[in-house]
């Protein structure tokens, strides 16, 4: 997890103007090394956002989007599901890859919260994953239901990416996907000036966890069911 400051937020406002190549699907129960095209599902982006217009907040506090910003987003509950909207920075840790790594990351850390089933940290290239703040008085995320490899709706531009819990970052900062969710949506994944200033919404499906966390596919199968059940009890 990085501290983005505003300065870099403000570079990647132009970064978002170049468009990115969605990559094609990957076959089933395997490891992807590219994200999906982000119209995973069945359920459409307008369908989820119509479910999270309005707030009822769980957490004690709210949270920046950045290290230099206000307080401004809070994590609102749903029946399922809890949901914020804010930004995204990029998150490039874990494995070392030809884009994740020392050189290509200033605050790159070879080592996530969560990890695969072989025990390695995930691979922020290749696997959809999102960061939720480290437990604190602000709000407890195990507490929520909320858990590693929990499966995640990544919303942003009309376009849905399903991910999973793959990281944890500071106890105030919210706001943060890995370098495929990212790529998947659209958006610049350069860990030093990519990222979205603001219009992502993250819904995170209560007590769900794919197994093995790192098989794409299985999230959004998992997802694209979790996704039906969230707006037919909302």
């Amino acid at each position: 997890m990085r501290l983005r400051t505003l300065t870099l937020a403000a570079a990647s406002g132009a970064a978002l103007l170049a468009a990115g190549v969605l990559p094609a699907h990957a076959s089933a129960g395997t490891t992807r090394t590219a994200p999906a095209s982000a119209r995973e599902g069945s359920v459409s982006a307008a369908d989820l956002l119509a479910k999270v217009t309005s707030c009822s907040q769980i957490s004690n506090g709210k949270y920046r989007t950045d290290d230099e910003t206000s307080a401004t987003v809070p994590v609102c509950g749903k029946n399922g599901a809890v949901f914020w909207k804010a930004d995204m920075d990029i998150d490039c840790d874990g494995q070392t890859t030809t884009n994740c790594n020392h050189s290509r990351d200033p605050w790159y850390q070879n080592d996530t919260a969560f990890h695969q089933s072989d025990g390695k940290p995930l691979r922020a290239e290749s696997l959809p994953y999102i960061v939720v703040p480290s437990s604190s008085s602000i709000w407890n995320y195990s507490s929520a239901g909320i858990k590693g490899g929990g499966v995640v709706a990544v919303i942003y531009n009309n376009k849905v990416e399903y991910a999973v819990v793959g990281d944890t970052g500071p106890t105030k900062i919210i706001g943060e996907a890995s370098y495929a969710t990212a790529k998947a949506l659209g958006i610049d994944p350069d860990p030093k000036t990519g990222g979205a200033d603001s219009g992502v919404t993250y819904i995170l499906f209560k007590n769900s966890r794919v197994s093995p966390i790192e098989s794409h596919s299985a999230a959004v199968s998992l997802g694209d069911q979790l996704a039906k059940k969230f707006l037919a009890d909302n």
